[in-house]
């Protein structure tokens, strides 16, 4: 199947922090920085040929009409027969896309991150003093926050198994819920014992670059001291051995950025995870 990438500008659904609506396009223009090539690690070189661009989402201000025109674009991919890669936008954008697949048999997730996303609720945020910053409101709580996608897509049965890597966050209530929803959790410290290469597919990748350390992804809402380095993530995508139906790359945020460094990161796993999923698509 052809990969169509995706923009998804929404950050509504963050805590402390927007600016992730901004990522999409700072994200595409490092990809094709001529300070870089098209040459990827895992074999098939990135250009334009090699995959669709439809641009960036037209987003609704509410939240629920947010994620179904999320859902609605994800399902027109699929529907022509193409694979979707998505950016965020926060990570509550992953319950949506992978609403679109149902239907469609999506065997494992595959979830790098610092945060494990599995609260069953989280307080709900508004904008505080100025444009960036996000302040909890008393007695709200918000069940489709940034924090919650991955209890949604375990409730509602959309993937068969949910493996999460790089985590480093994980508060008792995380834990229960793992627990719960039967996750298998490989922190940070153990990251590289995830079984990649027997994952069974149809697999969908969720990549949040806040799973990486701040030293190599400053650009984020919530940096994590202690996780993944880029090139940890890049080799964890080269392990993957099945075939790839869809993925993620959300989470960041140009107002924390150095250098477009951030940038850049996600632009190389973009790149590497376009040519995995050509490989294994």
């Amino acid at each position: 199947m052809r990969p169509a990438l995706l923009g998804v500008p929404w950050d509504a659904s963050s805590s402390f922090l927007r600016g992730a609506a901004l990522a999409p396009p700072l994200i595409r223009r490092a990809l094709w920085s001529p300070s870089t090539n098209t040459a990827t690690e895992a074999g098939p070189s990135i250009d334009p040929e090699t995959f669709d661009d439809l641009g960036d989402l037209s987003m609704p201000e509410a939240p629920a009409e947010a994620r179904g025109a999320i859902e609605r674009a994800v399902g027109a991919i699929l529907q022509s027969e193409r694979l979707p890669v998505v950016l965020g936008g926060d990570h509550s954008i992953s319950y949506p896309v992978l609403r679109a697949f149902r239907g469609r048999a999506v065997a494992t997730l595959l979830h790098v991150d610092a945060h494990g996303d599995l609260y069953d609720d989280f307080p709900a945020h508004a904008p505080a003093g100025d444009s960036t910053s996000l302040v909890p409101v008393p007695g709200q709580v918000d069940r489709y926050s940034h924090a919650c996608p991955f209890a949604r897509i375990m409730e509602e049965g959309l993937v068969g198994r949910l493996v999460q890597i790089g985590i480093r966050t994980a508060t008792p209530h995380l834990k229960a819920q793992a627990a719960r929803f039967g996750v298998e959790v490989y922190d940070a410290r153990h990251w590289a014992d995830a079984p990649v290469e027997a994952l069974e597919g149809p697999l969908y990748v969720s990549l949040d670059l806040d799973g990486l350390d701040p030293a190599f992804a400053p650009g984020v809402s919530h940096p994590e001291p202690g996780g993944l380095s880029t090139r940890d993530v890049v080799d964890l995508l080269l392990r993957i051995r099945t075939p790839i139906v869809g993925a993620d790359l959300v989470e960041y945020n140009p107002h924390c950025d150095t250098r477009d460094l951030t940038a850049r990161v996600a632009a190389k796993l973009l790149k590497e995870l376009l040519a995995v999923v050509l490989r294994h698509g």
